[in-house]
């Protein structure tokens, strides 16, 4: 009926502004401005997290202005305070955070969980890691094991996070599958993985546990050796590295990683973050730094994302009870 209200001159013209129409829609579509905020220093999961989703929003062309800011301290709690101090000015803010949020705030690092925000998206998992320097004497996770059977207090643990945080909570679970006492862990805490890092390789602990992207990189630039990773399967990013499963240990494990708005963030601005974050996997720019850090995609946008942050928040809760972190 309308191609007879219409001349096909008409339909064309017609169409065109159509098209016109979609390109700005699209266009306007894109944000302009993003700052990332990030718990902790430089060269930890969260840092590179943050850096890599914006160095893909940005050369994608789906984000005009990505800015980032590095704020340690609390475990985290100082950013998060931070972002809800100052909510008004923070529309333009996204806070990169990851399972240690459900952690520090069930453990009382910071008074302040996720319900104090605006959940935007879970986007990527990231596995955890037992790393030593390229020059350990350590060549399998079996021989950290057998040493830390005969004298616990022998083998120290590194880690980005605080006691009872997420990479304690991971070497404790890799030690427990093994048949040591997990409460036996010694573990050294640093303020992010950057530090921890370079703590394991100045021989102040014997292995590190952290992320398997920040072990990953520092594996391809020939400083260190990965014993296991936290996965099912190897990855394809690293297919020389072997899995605690395939060593003997039932054990496995992977960290999400999102971000989250300031308190108060409006539903259509929030929906816009988790759009734009979705579009963002369909891009060339994406996938080179998605397979450059061997993340694996997770995206769970808005009510799906808090949904998750609930079952995470009773499922570690539970295994920090166990574990003797939590009463």
């Amino acid at each position: 009926m309308i191609s007879n209200l219409f001349t096909k001159k008409r339909s064309f013209v017609a169409a065109i502004a159509l098209t016109s129409a979609l390109t700005a829609g699209l266009a306007s579509a894109a944000v302009e401005e993003v700052h990332f905020l990030i718990p902790g220093g430089a060269g930890g999961g969260w840092d590179g997290t943050a850096r890599g989703t914006g160095e893909a929003l940005s050369k994608s062309g789906l984000v005009e202005t990505v800015s980032y800011e590095n704020m340690s301290g609390g475990g985290g709690g100082k950013a998060i305070a931070h972002l809800i101090e100052v909510a008004e000015q923070s529309e333009n803010t996204l806070m990169v955070n990851s399972t240690p949020i459900v952690i520090r705030s069930l453990s009382k690092v910071f008074p302040q969980s996720f319900r104090d925000l605006t959940p935007i998206a879970a986007t990527i998992g990231d596995y955890a890691a037992f790393v030593v320097p390229k020059d350990s004497k350590y060549t399998s996770f079996k021989e950290i094991v057998a040493d830390y059977k005969e004298n616990p207090r022998s083998i120290a643990v590194a880690g980005g996070s605080s006691r009872g945080g997420m990479d304690h909570l991971v070497a404790a679970m890799a030690f427990k599958a093994a048949g040591g006492d997990p409460k036996r862990v010694k573990y050294v805490a640093y303020d992010a993985g950057g530090k921890a890092m370079a703590g394991m390789l100045s021989g102040e602990t014997q292995v590190l546990s952290t992320g398997f992207s920040e072990a990953l990189a520092l594996k391809n630039a020939g400083e260190v050796r990965i014993l296991a990773v936290t996965s099912d399967e190897r990855s394809a990013a690293a297919p020389d590295v072997p899995t605690l499963k395939e060593q003997g240990y039932d054990a496995s494990f992977v960290n999400w990683r999102g971000f989250f708005g300031a308190p108060g963030l409006s539903d259509a601005q929030a929906d816009e973050y988790a759009q734009t974050l979705e579009k963002m996997y369909a891009t060339d720019e994406w996938v080179e730094v998605r397979d450059r850090n061997g993340w694996t995609e997770i995206f769970k946008p808005r009510a799906e994302f808090v949904t998750f942050l609930e079952g995470q928040e009773q499922e570690v809760g539970s295994l920090m009870k166990e574990l003797g972190f939590l009463r």
